[in-house]
């Protein structure tokens, strides 16, 4: 009987030391993928924050403020006119006017 209970206690011994190393060895890989996927990860999110800030300004651009309506060419010249005619612009200032107006 001892001999089968060295061959027991070599299987239990042979089969502690398989299960050491190949625990051992999966940390080690889990440990290498680990460190690949964060590196990954992070590549993703540098690219992703770049595009995003190349496309920031377009998104972030307000849109041009609505402009008022400019009366056209003919009512500001008639105003222009009436106030030429009450008086309140001399010949010069009027002439000086419609020469802006008409540019």
């Amino acid at each position: 009987m001892p001999g089968l209970l060295r061959g027991v206690a070599r299987t239990a011994v042979v089969a502690g030391t398989a299960t050491a190393v190949s625990g051992r060895v999966q940390r080690r890989q889990a440990a290498k993928f680990a460190d690949r996927d964060a590196q990954t990860a992070a590549d993703r999110s540098r690219a992703y924050e770049q595009d995003r800030a190349e496309q920031e300004p377009a998104y972030a651009a307000e849109p041009p403020a609505a402009q008022e309506p400019q009366p056209d060419l003919v009512t500001q010249l008639r105003e222009l006119a009436s106030l030429k005619e009450d008086g309140i612009l001399t010949e010069e200032e009027f002439a000086t006017q419609k020469a802006k107006l008409l540019a």
